[in-house]
């Protein structure tokens, strides 16, 4: 019953992804991508969901990532960090030298566990390096400013 209901809920969750359009970016994300694309900063995707390729191309951002981790290839979940790891891997960069945005606390802790900076974006998320109340403050200059300060 249990896998029934949750290949149930992955087939809403897909059709739901239908829906998705260029207007459905969060505040302030397309502006940091194009920004961070002008500064030539790298920047891969740490995402557990198989439907992330997708989401990116239904959003029109798949051009700002220089690199998607494969979900399918990822054994342990978030908290671990296995997937921030493999991202990183990805780029061909030390974690201690990269900026890991969440929006859960798993993915907070797994941020934190490979050594990255981590930002939180929401509420009662504990143990970000910098915690933002939404996506609309985040910005090419709050991020520097951390990796600056943090140096």
């Amino acid at each position: 019953v249990c896998a029934q209901l949750a290949e149930r809920k992955n087939r809403l969750y897909v059709h739901s992804l239908r829906q998705l359009t260029v207007n459905s970016v969060l505040p302030g994300i397309r502006e940091l991508l194009m920004t961070l694309r002008e500064e030539r900063i790298p920047v891969g995707l740490a995402s557990v969901s198989l439907n992330a390729p997708a989401i990116l191309q239904a959003l029109d951002l798949k051009s700002y990532f220089d690199f998607c981790g494969d979900a399918a290839l990822i054994s342990r979940s978030k908290p671990d960090p296995e997937i921030f790891l493999a991202a990183c891997a990805g780029l061909g960069a030390d974690p201690r030298q990269c900026i890991g945005i969440e929006d859960a606390q798993a993915g907070i802790d797994a941020i934190n566990a490979c050594g990255m900076f981590s930002v939180g974006i929401g509420t009662g998320l504990n143990g970000a390096s910098l915690q933002l109340p939404s996506t609309e403050f985040l910005t090419w200059p709050c991020l520097s400013a951390l990796w600056q300060h943090d140096k």
